[in-house]
């Protein structure tokens, strides 16, 4: 499984930006996918994720009502729509997937990741 990642870049306060992850390889549409950032210096932390199919998602607290994850089934993509962005967003997002169809918020339980896409925010 690939995954990649694009749509990072640099961007103010209160702006916004959408991250594409697009699935390729041995990619299941009824696996887990999610979005995972690293701020500089800091460990990765859970951002959102979608189910298997996309019934259901999960989000941080920290991006609750800011962020929207989306997947489109047939093209294997997942998006994430980021708005109202802080600099506190800044870091490395990273798309992630694992074989169940359940989230998790623990990076350890995904099998597969993207490279990365770097996200600034400038106060």
């Amino acid at each position: 499984v690939q995954l990649v990642e694009s749509g990072g870049g640099l961007v103010q306060t209160g702006g916004s930006l959408r991250l594409s992850c697009a699935a390729s390889g041995r990619a299941s549409s009824t696996s887990a996918m999610a979005w995972f950032r690293q701020p500089p210096g800091k460990n990765r932390e859970f951002v959102t994720g979608i189910t298997g199919r996309g019934g259901s998602t999960a989000y941080a607290d920290s991006v609750k009502g800011r962020f929207t994850i989306s997947r489109d089934i047939a093209s294997n993509t997942v998006y994430l729509q980021m708005s109202s962005l802080k600099p506190e967003d800044t870091a490395v997002y990273y798309c992630a997937a694992r074989v169940s169809p359940y989230v998790n918020v623990n990076p350890w339980e995904y099998d597969y990741w993207g490279q990365g896409t770097q996200v600034t925010v400038s106060s």
